[in-house]
This record gives structure tokens, C-alpha cells and sequence, in this order.
């Protein structure tokens, strides 16, 4: 299926240096936090407090199988959040997904 992405949220970390060349060749913004600002990347803030849950700080994910991290990731996306009136990801996800098929 596709969905499309619009922009990418980043801190300044070299990790993320090469989201660059996105926006020339697919038209994909990329924005770039100022240095020690987590408010301004608040959704990623509370993504990374959903995964430490299951994998705490420290955590090496070359040991992490696929699989779990799959598994994992719907457990995370099958949650209801106030911000989605109560819906889960998955389920914003669905109905943009008919909407769009339609």
C-alpha cells in the first residue's frame, strides 16, 4: 500500500544527515530541531518512551530480531491516544488508507 510522507522531524544528529537528498528527489521536507529542544519534536519524545518500554535505554537492537521489532511496533500502533480522539494508529491509518482508495 502507499502512504505518502510529507516531511521528516529531526534532531541535528549526523545519523540523520543523509534525509537530505530526500527532498530533492522525492519532494520530501525535511526539518531540523534546534539542539536540546525535545518539546519540538514531541511526537518522536513520546514514540521513544512507548519503545523504552519494551526495549530500556541501553538496549542493542543488532540483537533484536526483525520479527520482534515487528511485533513490538503493532503492540505500540494498537494503542488508543487522546491526540487520535481515543482511535489507534492503526486505525487512523485504515481510514486514510479507504479514503485514499476511493
Amino acid at each position: 500500500f502507499y502512504v505518502p510522507v510529507n516531511s521528516f522531524t529531526v534532531d541535528r544528529g549526523t545519523e540523520f544527515s543523509g534525509l537530505v537528498s530526500l527532498e530533492s528527489q522525492y519532494g520530501i521536507k525535511t526539518y531540523y530541531c534546534h539542539a536540546y529542544t525535545p518539546a519540538e519534536r514531541g511526537s518522536n519524545e513520546r514514540f521513544n518512551r512507548n519503545l523504552r518500554y519494551f526495549y530500556p535505554k541501553g538496549t542493542r537492537f543488532e540483537h533484536i530480531s526483525a520479527q520482534d521489532l515487528t511485533t513490538t511496533l503493532l503492540q505500540i500502533n494498537q494503542r488508543p491516544l487522546k491526540i487520535l480522539d481515543w482511535q489507534t494508529p492503526y486505525q487512523v491509518m485504515l481510514t486514510n488508507l479507504s479514503k485514499n482508495s476511493d
